[in-house]
């Protein structure tokens, strides 16, 4: 053999367990390989752009938010889909979707100023969210945004900036409800079941500046139980027929919010993602009839149906987009485990906190494949992007695919110890556009200011 061409490899000792399946399941990774990203090989992509890299899909994001509005659609006459901005605001992934007709749906300030300067009109934003002070509420109203008011401070405040401008502003009024099959998110809006949410619609009511047309309701994240949104929708359109009746209201619309999963695995949850999450149509079909049956009422009254608003964000873009990492060294645990340092934590994959995301080779690695850590390169205990995966011996340079990271790591992801990646996409077309530079020293100091008798300093 020629020496030159001889790789060693570390010994192993693997005990033999003969009619078990092994706790990774029967797919080996060299079963599981990535060498491309929605189209593109991986190499071309590193060697240009770098390593971490993150890369989005414009046609996935496009078929993913078509489908979403058609599935809910054959289901229910009237239906809006409003684009949660921190999900993903990248002005590329918002403008995808604005294209095919999503409203855009804040939390803040900097959300809200974020879509209108991509040309969102004030009529096409919710504004969503429990911190809004007086002066983007001011704008908002200017605007004619849909308010979606929280807690009591803000109705009284909003009321007051109304009445200050001599205007009559349309509301929706946040509730937060119980569904037996979900954990309440009461710290958002007004309790249902307490009488809270009453007592505000008949404020509201009362008030000459303000009139109550819309319901919001968000029950929760990663919801799995598709009968949870049929709860919802009852106990909204019961609520909603009993205020029109108490106060002469019109609800025009149904704001369910988000929730909708992806097909991303969870922690502590045995089956695959493929098996534990239920389809898109299951949830349309359930909660397009619910509202069918709860509204039938409204036609013989003489009321339109209301319309329905879907504020999903984690079902659209989390599988149109994965990212590229780069082993950067490998070492043996005191537990005997291996464990391979790459080139991204948690730092930018803030998710690994609550899924396991799905890994992939981005080439061949030959080798017997064994329990192994993935570790970030930040200098903290927590950086673990697994705890434990089965990978054949990968060496430094190797390239790993995770997936799917669309939702929540392009905003979560934090601006410590490293800089933060490129991000790219993907067109239709397969033509590649950076949609976020990489970072460097200038960038991250941009908005830092030394005094001056803190600059020109030597250290002797």
């Amino acid at each position: 053999m020629n020496a030159a061409s001889f790789t060693f490899e570390t010994p192993m000792i693997r005990p033999h367990r003969l009619g078990l399946i092994n706790k990774f399941g029967r797919q080996t990774m060299q079963q599981n390989l990535r060498t491309e990203v929605f189209g593109v090989p991986v190499e071309r992509l590193i060697q240009r752009y770098g390593s971490p890299l993150f890369v989005t899909s414009e046609q996935r994001l496009r078929d993913n938010i078509r489908r979403l509005i058609s599935s809910f659609r054959r289901h229910y006459p009237e239906v809006i889909h409003g684009w949660s901005y921190k999900t993903n605001y990248n002005p590329a992934v918002c403008n995808i979707l604005h294209q095919e007709g999503s409203w855009a749906e804040v939390v803040s300030a900097h959300e809200y100023e974020r879509a209108r300067s991509l040309g969102v009109p004030g009529s096409r934003i919710l504004f969503n969210g429990p911190a809004k002070q007086a002066g983007i509420l001011q704008r908002a109203i200017d605007e004619g945004a849909h308010l979606h008011v929280d807690h009591g401070d803000e109705l009284r405040l909003i009321e007051s900036l109304a009445a200050a401008a001599g205007k009559v502003v349309e509301l929706t009024l946040r509730l937060n409800l119980a569904t037996g099959y979900s954990e309440p998110w009461s710290r958002f809006g007004f309790n249902l079941e307490s009488g809270q949410a009453r007592e505000a619609a008949h404020f509201i009511a009362q008030s000459p500046h303000l009139q109550l047309t819309g319901l919001h309701c968000h029950i929760g994240t990663y919801i799995l139980e598709p009968r949870a949104y049929a709860i919802q929708v009852e106990k909204m359109c019961a609520f909603m027929d009993a205020m029109e009746e108490e106060t002469e209201c019109h609800i025009q619309s149904i704001d369910i919010g988000g929730g909708l999963p992806s097909c991303n695995a969870l922690h502590g949850v045995y089956l695959p993602p493929e098996q534990s999450v239920p389809d898109l149509d299951a949830y349309a079909s359930l909660i397009g009839e619910t509202l069918m049956r709860c509204t039938s009422q409204r036609l013989e009254r003489g009321r339109a149906r209301p319309c329905l608003i879907l504020e999903s964000g984690r079902a659209v873009v989390d599988d149109a987009q994965q990212l590229i990492t780069s082993v950067l060294g490998c070492k043996r645990l005191a537990d005997g485990r291996r464990g391979v340092v790459m080139d991204a934590g948690v730092n930018l994959l803030f998710t690994a906190y609550w899924y396991n995301h799905a890994v992939h080779l981005g080439r061949p690695v030959p080798g017997p494949e064994e329990d192994t850590a993935l570790l970030g390169p930040l200098c903290m205990n927590i950086d673990v992007l697994r705890q434990s995966i089965s990978l054949p011996p990968v060496q430094p340079g190797d390239c790993l695919v995770i997936s799917p990271t669309g939702a929540y790591n392009n905003t979560q992801w934090q601006q410590f110890i490293e800089y933060r990646p490129a991000i790219v996409l993907v067109h239709s077309d397969m033509q590649v556009s950076v949609i976020r530079e990489r970072e460097d020293l200038a960038s991250m100091m941009d908005l830092e200011i030394c005094p001056e008798h803190l600059q020109n300093f030597h250290l002797e």
